[in-house]
């Protein structure tokens, strides 16, 4: 299996955070499955990374060129795929993965959950986005898009394409059934 994973680049997160990130690396690693990230040697996505590639997993690195410039590549990666801007390197991400997960990030990794949702409802693809609301973390994105649901701003049932796994668990589990 092919897991494409985003999250935050920055260090300075709750380290159960890290411990956690660390453990479905090797998780993903020990499984002999393959994990697709955006190529950066910061925070959560170092993390994970080190973990497969510690492992026995292979590393997909999708890297986009501002990043290799500035020097923040890991050194964990075993393919390297080269882009130029974040949007190409989220469907490159989205083309070289059979499932999509977030983990605790920022601005950038929302868009990317909305994104690969989106157009998930356009048929674009038929993935969803798995997310892994690490001791709540994405407990007031959840409560959000509940209240979408509520108000019928959202066609359809928006589980169909974003599914929040509470603990290690149920990630597991919904990472099997994908």
């Amino acid at each position: 299996m092919r897991i494409a994973v985003f999250c935050s680049a920055n260090d300075a997160l709750d380290p159960d955070f890290f411990t956690m990130t660390r453990a479905l690396g090797e998780w993903i690693g020990r499984g002999g499955h393959t994990l697709v990230y955006g190529g950066c040697d910061m925070g959560l996505m170092e993390c994970v990374a080190q973990a497969v590639h510690e492992s026995g997993g292979q590393v997909i690195g999708v890297i986009p060129a501002r990043l290799e410039q500035g020097g923040h590549t890991s050194d964990c990666i075993d393919v390297r795929i080269l882009c130029e801007t974040l949007g190409e390197r989220k469907q490159l991400m989205l083309a070289h993965s059979d499932v999509v997960l977030a983990l605790p990030g920022g601005i950038g990794t929302l868009d990317e959950i909305f994104t690969v949702a989106a157009e998930g409802t356009l048929s674009y693809h038929d993935k969803r986005v798995i997310v892994y609301n690490m001791k709540g973390f994405w407990d007031g994105l959840e409560s959000m898009l509940d209240g979408l649901q509520l108000q019928g701003v959202m066609r359809g049932d928006y589980h169909r394409r974003i599914t929040f796994a509470h603990d290690a668990d149920e990630l597991l589990r919904l990472l099997v059934e994908s």
